[in-house]
């Protein structure tokens, strides 16, 4: 089901868009107040917090009225409101525009830079610091990338032409091509096709892993892995060509876990080195590029393809 579009009266604080929330519909309701059950349902926010951001205005109606700490809870009820993270960390890295026009805005995301607000980051996040940025309140992004991941984001300017473009990556018709530095193998042959099925890991929310065979499950998950070149003096390492086929979170890097050849800087696989909510190490990031990106632009009819200027930093001892 589509996301109801934000109400025009509703503006954008800093370029973050207000979350929505609809008060479900009881047959008995246990909470007298909005406050009530904001406060139950998202334990998270203390319920002074909330007091404190309908006081302040800052939860409206679906009109774009305000609320306060004593509006009533009404059944099927949509209010806005802004997340916020108190004391939210910068992330002192720059993320150049690759190409812009009235449809499509590229950019080439540097590592440890969320695209969408989340967890710890929301100013922080692509999303937000695009909108701010270019004054674009209805920028969103057509495909995501991991926060550790770098490269290529596309975004779509106008609302009204997001689908059109997100129909390319739900039918394929997309490109993608990665780049990653891990491990050589030379007892493989090569270009090599993974194919397996990735579900979320029951052990730790924040990974993947594929099925075993036991469990039964169809494959959902498909990438082409290919060297490019061995590293160093001793060729320990390589560089490698990832072509996915489908888009499964942390596809890429499960696959290239399984086949024994973890991409270098990863903090979860094989084994969590480093937790979601754990400082980040600026100086060892995840060898993980979204190289390029092509396809027929659904509006124009025009090839697009685009291309990261960055580069991976090399493994030790590797000049």
């Amino acid at each position: 089901m589509a996301r109801p579009p934000r109400p025009p009266a509703i503006p954008l604080r800093d370029g973050v868009s207000p979350s929505c929330l609809a008060l479900p519909r009881l047959r008995h309701c246990p909470w007298p107040t909005l406050l009530d059950c904001l406060a139950e349902r998202m334990p998270h926010v203390p319920r002074e917090v909330w007091r404190a951001r309908l006081r302040r205005g800052e939860v409206l109606d679906q009109e774009g009225q305000p609320l306060d700490e004593h509006s009533p809870y009404l059944h099927g009820q949509r209010i806005h409101y802004w997340r916020d993270v108190p004391d939210e960390a910068p992330v002192p890295f720059e993320a150049p525009i690759v190409f812009r026009d009235d449809h499509l805005l590229v950019i080439d995301k540097p590592h440890f830079v969320p695209v969408t607000p989340g967890g710890r980051y929301v100013r922080q996040s692509l999303l937000v610091r695009l909108k701010a940025a270019l004054g674009l309140p209805e920028l969103s992004p057509l495909h995501r990338i991991d926060r550790d991941t770098a490269g290529l984001v596309l975004f779509s300017v106008r609302a009204s032409e997001r689908d059109a473009y997100q129909r390319l990556f739900r039918e394929r018709r997309i490109d993608k091509e990665y780049e990653a530095i891990a491990p050589w193998r030379g007892d493989l042959p090569w270009p090599q096709r993974r194919l397996s099925h990735l579900r979320e890991d029951e052990a730790a929310f924040f990974r993947m892993r594929e099925a075993t065979a036991e469990e039964g499950l169809p494959p959902n998950s498909e990438t082409w892995i290919e060297p490019i070149e061995r590293l160093g003096p001793d060729g320990r390492w390589a560089r490698w060509r990832l072509r996915p086929l489908t888009g499964k979170r942390h596809q890429l890097r499960v696959h290239m876990a399984a086949l024994g050849l973890p991409i270098l800087g990863d903090p979860f696989y094989p084994t969590v080195r480093r937790g979601p909510d754990d400082p980040d190490d600026h100086a060892e990031p995840l060898r993980l590029l979204a190289r390029a990106i092509a396809f027929d632009d659904p509006l124009t009819g025009q090839r697009r393809r685009f291309e990261s200027r960055r580069a991976l930093a090399p493994p030790p001892h590797c000049p």
